[in-house]
């Protein structure tokens, strides 16, 4: 953190005082130790995820940005990097991980296939974006990206991070966050956030089939 973004808070600081105290305000001070310690879930789905490893190891040197934690478990995680193509086989999975992992919590959709489905957007298997089942808080374009826009993607987070306000997060308010309800695969994937508009598609058009097969009778 510079001198200008420490002294913003508007307070004056004498002369002979500016090399010895500094001013600013506790909500700056906790995301700037929010934004240089995320630590990065051990996850990865394609190809994507083989420029995210080239990005930890010592050319691109993660631990600059405090990042090079990466955690094996979504209980000790703070961001989740969707890396790769995301199936519909994939997505129940990644939506448990994504509940398992604690407040504060951030998600990266890495690549053409993660942001909306990529090459394969019409491949019968693959969900067009990860954003459909989860919120999204960096996209990162390219197919794949390169380690240098995966960190330029994080540094985006940090600063998304830096810009927070304690009072406005959902995650400092009162009450229990609620889980984001896990997809069920079946014939196709369903969320069931949208059951209810499912089984009335179903029952009008199950209706209307009735309906027609009995005009063809008369």
């Amino acid at each position: 953190m510079n001198e200008n973004e420490m002294t913003s808070p508007g307070y004056e600081i004498p002369p002979e005082l500016r090399h010895q105290v500094t001013i600013t305000t506790l909500e700056r001070i906790y995301n700037w130790g929010r934004a240089n310690s995320l630590w990065p879930m051990m996850f990865g789905l394609a190809c994507c995820a083989i420029e995210m490893i080239a990005t930890a190891a010592s050319r691109y040197d993660l631990a600059r940005f405090g990042m090079e934690v990466m955690r094996p478990s979504p209980r000790q995680s703070d961001v989740l990097i969707v890396s790769g193509t995301v199936t519909k086989k994939m997505v129940p999975q990644i939506v448990r991980l994504y509940n398992q992992m604690a407040e504060p919590r951030y998600v990266i959709a890495m690549g053409a296939c993660a942001s909306g489905g990529g090459p394969f957007k019409e491949g019968y298997n693959v969900v067009s974006g990860i954003d459909k089942f989860i919120p999204v808080d960096v996209y990162i374009p390219g197919c794949p990206p390169t380690p240098q826009a995966l960190l330029n993607g994080l540094i985006a987070l940090q600063k998304k991070i830096k810009r927070q306000s304690l009072r406005d997060l959902p995650w400092y308010q009162k009450g229990p966050a609620e889980p984001i309800p896990v997809p069920v695969l079946g014939p196709d994937l369903m969320d069931p956030r949208k059951f209810a508009l499912i089984r009335e598609v179903t029952h009008r058009q199950a209706v209307q089939d009735q309906q027609e097969g009995e005009v063809a009778h008369e």
